[in-house]
């Protein structure tokens, strides 16, 4: 048999107590295990004298990067 509890008026079966104590505590595991979001990896900073220097030196290092991914393919 089922033991009937009161819980905020209605009568609720311990079964349905034993899945929700259950269920928040894996669904609580899950979420504090899952980490946080992936910080975008970033480099050291560029210290360039101009807009133009620095929007080269970003083009160039695209352009590294690119390069690298296709020999690795």
């Amino acid at each position: 048999m089922v033991v009937m509890y009161n819980v905020m008026g209605r009568q609720v079966g311990s079964h349905y107590l034993a899945i929700a104590t259950l269920g928040t505590t894996f669904l609580g595991a899950y979420l504090g295990l899952s980490g946080g979001d992936k910080k975008k990896e970033s480099g050291p900073p560029i210290n360039a004298t101009s807009k133009d220097e620095e929007k080269f030196v970003q083009d160039f290092l695209k352009n590294a990067n690119l390069e690298e991914q296709k020999a690795k393919h």
